[in-house]
């Protein structure tokens, strides 16, 4: 019965392949005709060479030019040829080779030879720690004489009251070698993050201490330093990253798993991809497989250089599902440069909040376009401040470089050398203006105070207010009670928002109860009255006010256009609402740092931008 069952399996296998008949050689068929509907082929070896002409066009044979054509090294761009498979394949007789796609390599195993012996592992370890009385669980209280009083103490002391030593908690992540002379390491920040021992191991399973060179968590990197005077080490480089183009071919080379170097091949899937992990995303996205343990192991081109460093992956389930990403070795290589040289980074800063320029937006300011980005607020007495940039200015150019988007200002800051004069061209009331800023240093102004968080608590306040026509925003005059209520400082200026009506477009942009609005189409308010009046008064034909709200009321300010509704016709979208099924959660798969106890955040945030 079971010989049966397994020819039955091997003639339904067989039948997959409409090419090759012979049962033998069903996985192998599958395989190759796969490949040539995509229109690769691969090089059958061993006995399976004799079966190649099943896969040959009768009507067309190859000639021998182009099987010369196609096995010369130089018609491969970027692509490894195995000359010894080169040279069975061409002397086979019954061996018909068709054209690689362009890129396309026969084999990564000499390149992957060449780099693998500058790939490390990186071991990083908190020490154990005692846990003493003052962390262990409160005692149960029971009536005195009772036999579970010494129970529990007996319990208690056995467990807690000699000090109970806590197991290590160790990261396993990878690196590899920019400077084999200096024993020069690069990481992810988040694989060694608050180690008190860091280990490097080698290729060849040499295990060596490391020492923390820097770090920046800005753009998650580290950079580590081994002893490279007893051993032979092997260093690569960095490439050019923006030369890369979506569909080209990348190696990753990692730890998985704590497996060990493991070499993955895939393209790249995307570019530009921001993943909201900090103010610098410009991530490559890979289909090559990264997991947990690959984080800070290269990515490399055909060439072998290094044009990206795998730091996250997008995962339902914690592993690889095709979706990674790689910091950009342009990026990057600045931030390493600097930690090997100061230490620590050294950051231009422009001492401004900026946002998106929506459609919106640009509408209510007369923008031509939605490229550039718009100021949102200006820390007093920083780099644009004495520069004269206004909040509500339009930035379109920073530096002789234009900017399509809001989210390339920062890096292109970051970026700049500090003490440097630029000129930035400005949209500032429909007129183009050129101003020249000196560019700080950020690190100096968050040392100082200057670069603040805000706060994003949310606070309940009075229920009375009044309606701003037509928004869905209840609004109040600011007192004393509501600075008290929503901690409001003194120095601010405006109205203060009370309620936000569910499903309105002031809640679909992010508003809620303690903002403070502070402008209305570029008009100052003080009072509910005068809001009111102005959205009368100046009714922008599109119908959209434009708002300039100070989130919390914590200097954390923003411009948020919205569209102006029927208040008769919003409150019966609320009491649709109210009464409608409250809508299910559709949250993203977590962005997971990819090593052993790494954690990610997929939150999306709509929120201005600090430039740093």
């Amino acid at each position: 019965m079971k010989t049966n069952d397994h020819t039955t399996l091997q003639k339904r296998k067989t039948q997959t392949c409409g090419s090759a008949r012979h049962p033998t050689f069903w996985g192998t068929c599958l395989t190759a005709c796969l490949v040539l509907g995509a229109g690769v082929t691969i090089s059958l070896g061993g006995s399976l060479a004799a079966h190649a002409g099943l896969f040959e066009k009768k009507d067309a044979p190859a000639t021998a030019e182009a099987k010369s054509d196609t096995l010369s090294e130089k018609n491969i761009p970027g692509g490894a040829l195995d000359s010894n498979a080169a040279s069975n394949t061409a002397s086979s007789s019954n061996a018909s080779a068709a054209p690689l796609a362009n890129g396309a390599p026969r084999s990564f195993a000499d390149i992957s030879e060449k780099l693998l012996p500058a790939v490390v592992n990186v071991s990083a370890s908190v020490k154990a720690t005692t846990q003493t009385m003052g962390d262990m669980p409160e005692i149960p209280q029971f009536p005195e004489g009772s036999p579970f009083n010494d129970f529990f103490k007996d319990f208690m002391e056995r467990n807690y009251g000699q000090g109970q030593e806590m197991m290590p908690s160790t990261s396993l992540g990878s690196g590899f070698i920019i400077d084999a002379a200096k024993g020069l390491v690069v990481t992810n920040n988040h694989v060694v993050k608050d180690a008190d021992e860091i280990k490097v191991i080698l290729n060849d399973d040499t295990t060596l201490d490391a020492k923390l060179v820097g770090t920046d968590d800005k753009t998650d990197l580290a950079v580590l330093k081994i002893d490279a005077a007893k051993h032979k080490l092997s260093a690569v480089s960095f490439g050019d990253s923006d030369v890369m183009r979506v569909g080209d071919w990348v190696l990753a080379i990692g730890n998985p798993f704590g497996l060990g170097g493991t070499v993955t091949a895939g393209i790249i899937s995307a570019r530009q991809r921001d993943i909201h992990s900090g103010p610098y995303d410009d991530f490559i996205q890979t289909d090559a497989s990264i997991n947990r343990g690959n984080s800070g192991g290269p990515m490399f081109n055909l060439r072998g250089d290094v044009i990206g460093i795998n730091t996250a992956i997008f995962s339902p389930s914690g592993g690889s599902v095709g979706i990674g990403f790689a910091i950009p070795s342009n990026l990057a290589k600045p931030v390493v440069d600097q930690i090997v040289q100061y230490g620590r980074t050294k950051r231009g800063w422009l001492g401004i909040k900026i946002q998106t320029v929506t459609q919106e937006i640009a509408d209510s300011m007369n923008l031509k376009s939605t490229g550039g980005a718009l100021v949102a607020s200006i820390t007093p007495d920083g780099p644009a401040d004495r520069a004269k940039l206004m909040q509500g200015d339009v930035i379109t150019e920073f530096n002789g470089k234009k900017l399509t988007s809001m989210r390339g200002l920062p890096r292109m800051v970051a970026e700049t050398p500090v003490g440097q004069s630029v000129p930035v061209k400005i949209i500032r009331n429909g007129e183009e203006l050129t101003l020249n800023v000196v560019v700080g240093e950020l690190e100096k102004a968050e040392q100082s105070g200057a670069v603040k968080n805000a706060q994003n608590d949310e606070k309940s306040g009075p229920s009375k207010s009044m309606q701003l026509d037509g928004l869905g925003v209840f609004v109040n005059d600011l007192s004393n009670q509501l600075r008290e209520t929503y901690e409001i400082p003194e120095d601010s200026r405006g109205i203060v928002v009370t309620k936000i009506i569910p499903n309105s477009d002031a809640a679909q942009k992010g508003m809620s109860a303690g903002d403070v609005i502070i402008e209305i189409n570029q008009h100052a308010v003080t009072s509910v009255a005068q809001a009111n009046a102005l959205l009368k008064s100046n009714r922008d034909p599109r119908q959209i006010a434009l708002l300039l709200v100070d989130h919390q009321g914590q200097g954390d300010v923003r411009f948020v256009a919205l569209r102006l509704h029927d208040p008769k016709a919003i409150q019966k979208t609320k009491m649709k609402s109210d009464r409608a099924e409250p809508p299910k959660d559709s949250t993203d798969p977590a962005l997971e740092a990819p090593d052993e106890n790494g954690e990610g955040d997929g939150a999306e945030r709509d929120t201005p931008q600090i430039i740093q």
